[in-house]
């Protein structure tokens, strides 16, 4: 699924659901990541917040695993078709990390990224107020930690998502380097064929791995040189978070 009319028939089915059984307990629905970015990369999943103004039920929650189901159905992409968290509005209100209604222990750890993509107005929103009605305004020490959380996540899966995260490392770079953290993998891969001098090649055929384009052989020429790539990333971040925000020890 990778259309705009998708997307939109996908998000008016999930709507349509959170109303019947959400009714007057539903304050906001926010669509937020790729689905909100203009592009041709394939659309693996929509991420979503939905505000709820109390807490949900048993029978609530029961009744919401068969929406996502019934959606995972009639949309099939790769994966889970709506991927994201339901969260009280009084915790949507605050900085701190807002813990899920649904899926124990599920928890917004990149609560200040999702923030500032939304208050950018890098949003779709389905249902509710303006968002900057509800979302905190994150701060750059907010932000770098979930920034440094996605770093630790690439290194743990260099190779069962290769192409993710060489495309994820451009766009760390390009944020470390920038202070703009509202990017896309796509137009962060445009940035980075300009300005990652010496790597161009590979990250084209990074490009081609993650748009299911690649041939076995592209695949591993990626994987041969993710190691590298990744030393490479770290120390542009590195160099980047001593110049602009002085050097934090990710150990600190």
């Amino acid at each position: 699924m990778n259309t705009s009319q998708q997307i939109e028939t996908a998000c008016g089915a999930f709507l349509d659901g959170l109303k019947e059984i959400l009714g007057e307990k539903l304050y906001g629905v926010y669509i937020y990541g790729a689905a909100a970015f203009p592009g041709t990369f394939p659309l693996i999943d929509i991420d979503f917040h939905v505000i709820l103004k109390s807490d949900l039920t048993e029978d609530e929650r029961s009744r919401l695993e068969r929406l996502h189901e019934e959606l995972d159905r009639d949309y099939p992409p790769p994966g889970e078709i709506f991927d994201g968290y339901y969260i009280l509005l009084e915790a949507a209100r605050k900085k701190s990390y807002p813990g899920s209604q649904m899926w124990e222990n599920a928890v917004d750890d990149s609560w200040a990224l999702h923030r500032a993509h939304i208050l950018a107005g890098r949003h779709i929103t389905l249902y509710g107020p303006d968002p900057k009605e509800i979302y905190p305004p994150p701060t750059w020490p907010e932000i770098e930690d979930p920034l440094y959380g996605e770093l630790d996540y690439i290194e743990k899966n260099l190779q069962k998502y290769p192409a993710y995260c060489v495309l994820n490392l451009c766009r760390l770079i390009y944020s470390f380097e920038t202070g703009d953290v509202v990017i896309s993998k796509e137009q962060a891969s445009d940035w980075a064929l300009k300005n990652l001098q010496g790597w161009e090649k590979y990250i084209e055929t990074a490009v081609k791995l993650y748009c299911r384009q690649a041939t076995t052989e592209d695949e591993k020429s990626v994987l041969s040189e993710i190691g590298k790539f990744l030393e490479y990333a770290k120390e542009r971040i590195d160099r980047s978070s001593r110049k602009n925000n002085g050097y934090r020890s990710r150990e600190s």
